[in-house]
């Protein structure tokens, strides 16, 4: 059958006799008074309208209108996470988008004339000063799809005879403005379907789990119906009366010749599958959509986010972020369970080669609390903050992994006192290679070479790594007493993993709007922040820790670098490690920031946790090794 844009000429005129039809036993005085009666508004109308003209709205604005829009938020591999909408859950479509049949019905239902008139059908209000006598009560309102669309736009939902003039001038005006498929196209996507759907693809997704384009004549007859009431008349609330509405439409149809006695009698019988209410639903991974909108937030403000219409395309699978949160969830029971009470954990995971962030987990439960841990929680990194010491002092060129440091009592003038360092276990070692001092984390090893470099060129290393907590250059600095959050460690990490290549961390790949331009491209642009040398010797070092130090316990069985972090009184404790192809930070802490518990180690209670993920990550993930120190030239000493 022919769409109604292309074939207009199908749609056909009532007969003359259907402007009487239900008149009844109306004498012939009382019908000509009330013909009087709304020749009498009309021509009240257009003297109203020379008083209108000039306070009411502008309808040309409407040539550049663009209605707000929910935004949807993607997983890498474009499966819907969520939909994010301010008052209107709407998705916008062109016309020839929209099932001819649901054209035809809304048509039939709410402007059969629509193609005829110029904004205002006279008879129309007539019929409808008629009906409304006759109901004792307003049942019609004589509106036109043009004036319907006005009101909306422009209008109070106030029932007033000047509101009606009002109606009635910008319906007029509106008409020498836009084509009549403009006007179509844009009120069948701003008008209002019940369970906050805004315009007629969410709500056709919504009823019946399809696009608008592939409604049948059945499901099209149903949604027609449901324009004057939404809620009153939604199959979800009262499917007698939806039903009743729908038989309405399809005789409506059936009466002005545009279905078929077959079509008509097909429509009733057919057997419809309804979806469900959509427009309240959760996101299917809440850490990740809500980290995703606070980016936009920040870059393009709160309206874009809930109007913009935006389709995100995350960074993150979500098969591997809801492995990544059942293997937070089981640990958090397994800890629970050894004593450590009111454990929360965040895990990040970032491939280093792209700095996109695969995995993202912010607690143990987002049902119980929306805080991300992630991304929000300041924490002391402990011993996990030493590489980016060692690092400083590689990239000096006047230490390599095999350099030797003594591990002696020692103390310090800071400020107005001393301060004496001492070592986890409160042993010296003597003389220890940098790399026997970063595999057992010694601490005092750690502040001589943090003072040897300069702890100016510590802090420069952090925030060259994107690390912004204030810091300051003082001489407990290498042991972590500063707050970083999770996601910023493991970005850190993941730049020591590509050699000092590195761009942005970001959960988001790609934004576009609705019609498909691109906003926003996250394609990466890596950038060399840091000497290659010295982060492939970082990662030497770290590779030992697991090897032979405080991190065996996350040894993986392929080649792995990482470092432990405990702090104080086990408040935090950390695990962070790497393959070339993987990066992932783990934090185990409370919230109340108490401690967790007698002997906690980054080493001993988390490096398992990180072991347990990643042998799930790299299922499939080719074995591959770090590259050697000797494929970068070393830097150059700068002596002091």
């Amino acid at each position: 059958m022919k769409t109604i844009d292309k074939k207009r000429s199908q749609i056909q005129t009532l007969p003359k006799l259907e402007f009487w039809k239900g008149v009844g036993q109306i004498t012939g005085g009382t019908l000509l008074s009330i013909i009087m009666l709304s020749t009498s508004v009309i021509s009240g109308g257009l003297v109203g309208l020379a008083f209108s003209f000039q306070n009411l709205p502008d309808v040309r604005q409407l040539r550049n209108f663009f209605p707000s829009e929910t935004t949807y938020i993607y997983d890498i591999k474009g499966k819907l996470l969520a939909h994010i909408h301010g008052e209107a859950n709407r998705e916008v479509v062109t016309l020839n988008n929209i099932s001819p049949h649901l054209k035809r019905a809304v048509l039939a239902s709410e402007d059969s004339h629509f193609y005829e008139h110029h904004g205002i059908y006279p008879a129309g209000i007539g019929r409808a000063a008629l009906v409304n006598w006759a109901a004792g009560g307003v049942r019609e309102g004589g509106s036109t799809i043009t004036m319907q669309l006005v009101k909306n736009l422009f209008l109070s939902p106030q029932r007033a005879f000047t509101r009606k003039i009002a109606e009635a001038v910008l319906a007029i005006r509106l008409e020498q403005v836009l084509s009549k498929d403009d006007i179509l196209e844009m009120y069948l996507n701003q008008v209002y379907w019940g369970h906050n759907n805004y315009g007629v693809q969410t709500a056709a997704r919504t009823y019946f789990n399809k696009s608008a384009a592939y409604l049948t004549l059945g499901e099209a007859a149903m949604m027609a119906g449901l324009i004057q009431a939404p809620e009153e008349f939604s199959p979800f609330v009262n499917m007698k009366l939806a039903k009743q509405q729908q038989k309405e439409v399809l005789g409506r149809m059936l009466h002005l010749n545009w279905i078929s006695q077959q079509e008509y009698n097909n429509a009733i019988k057919q057997e419809l599958k309804f979806g469900k209410i959509r427009s309240f639903q959760g996101s299917a991974l809440p850490y990740v959509t809500n980290t995703v909108s606070q980016e936009i937030i920040k870059k393009f403000g709160r309206e874009a986010l809930l109007k913009g219409g935006m389709r995100i395309q995350t960074t993150v699978d979500t098969n591997f972020q809801k492995m990544a949160e059942k293997t937070v969830q089981k640990w958090h029971r397994t800890l629970t369970n050894r004593g450590v009470y009111k454990n929360q954990i965040a895990l990040v995971a970032i491939d280093p080669r792209t700095h996109f962030i695969k995995a993202l987990v912010g607690g143990v439960n987002p049902k119980t609390s929306e805080f991300n841990r992630a991304t929000q929680a300041q924490r002391q990194p402990g011993s996990s903050f030493k590489p980016f010491v060692y690092y400083a002092a590689f990239a000096s060129g006047r230490f390599t992994p095999n350099s030797t440091v003594l591990d002696n009592p020692v103390s310090y003038r800071d400020g107005s006192g001393w301060y004496y360092p001492r070592n986890y276990d409160n042993s010296f070692m003597g003389a220890i290679s940098i790399r026997t001092a970063m595999s057992l984390s010694r601490n005092i090893p750690a502040i001589k070479l943090g003072k040897a470099v300069g702890m100016n060129k510590v802090i420069e290393t952090c925030r060259t790594l994107g690390i912004m907590s204030p810091m300051i250059p003082v001489s407990s600095l290498p042991l972590g007493a500063i707050g970083v959050t999770p996601l910023e460690m493991a970005s850190a990490y993941a730049t020591f993993a590509n050699y000092g290549w590195q761009s942005p961390a970001t959960i988001i790949a790609r934004v576009t709007d609705s019609s498909g331009n691109v906003l926003l491209d996250n394609t990466p642009k890596p950038q060399l922040v840091l000497d290659p040398w010295a982060s492939a010797a970082t990662l030497d070092v770290m590779q030992t820790v697991i090897n032979q130090g405080t991190g065996k316990n996350a040894a993986i069985g392929r080649p792995a670098a990482g470092k432990t972090g405990t702090t104080s009184s086990e408040k935090d404790i950390w695990f962070i490690g790497t393959v070339p192809q993987l990066t992932t930070a783990i934090w185990v802490g409370r919230d109340d920031n108490r401690q967790l518990a007698r002997s906690a180690t980054g080493g001993g209670t988390v490096a398992p946790i990180w072991r347990d993920f990643m042998q799930k990550a790299l299922v499939g993930v080719p074995v591959e090794r770090f590259q050697a120190t000797s494929k970068f030239p070393r830097p150059q000493a700068n002596r002091r």
